[in-house]
């Protein structure tokens, strides 16, 4: 079964995260692709949609900095603030925020996020999908064949420093990029 992703970033991506909601703008609510940003979409999406947005990107931007400072497109920039602004979802930025259920059978082995306990118990729960969860803890599984991860939502109370730490972890151990 093949998967359309639809969301932002680009469309190949080597590292996707999956969220159950769009933001609640019209441009993204009949969206059925996956949009490459352009500097300054985030800074708008930010202000037109709320202060939850700004904690999903801020969050995205800060995890990957900490994950990978010397790939991911991460190398001309100097904070993760400046690597949200200036490529975070872009094109080339191997970086996508997915609306979509994640496709496992892709065989370009991204790394897959799905941020949110209950979103990933329900993608589980399709059978169709074929998402085999290994649970950690109540905030934390894994499907390393799968190349899958399920950490808690990318919000600041959520997905705090310490538990971005066990989100990098898991991927260097499990994952391997």
């Amino acid at each position: 079964m093949t998967i359309k992703a639809i969301g932002l970033g680009q469309s190949d991506a080597a590292i996707r995260v999956y969220v159950k909601n769009r933001p609640n703008l019209i441009q993204f609510q009949t969206l059925s692709d996956t949009l490459p940003l352009q500097a300054g979409q985030i800074a708008q999406i930010n202000a037109e949609a709320g202060n939850g947005w700004r904690k999903v990107f801020n969050v995205y931007a800060k995890w990957l900095y900490q994950l990978a400072p010397s790939c991911l497109a991460l190398k001309s920039v100097d904070t993760w603030q400046q690597f949200r602004d200036e490529t975070l979802l872009q094109n080339h930025s191997q970086t996508a925020l997915l609306f979509s259920e994640p496709d496992v059978t892709d065989p370009d082995a991204a790394l897959h996020i799905i941020a949110g306990k209950t979103h990933a118990k329900e993608l589980a729960a399709n059978e169709q999908l074929g998402i085999n969860l290994i649970w950690l803890n109540d905030e934390f599984a894994i499907s390393p064949a799968q190349r899958i991860i399920v950490c808690p939502y990318f919000d600041y109370r959520q997905l705090n420093n310490a538990k971005i730490d066990i989100l990098c972890e898991l991927i260097h151990t499990h994952i391997k990029l």
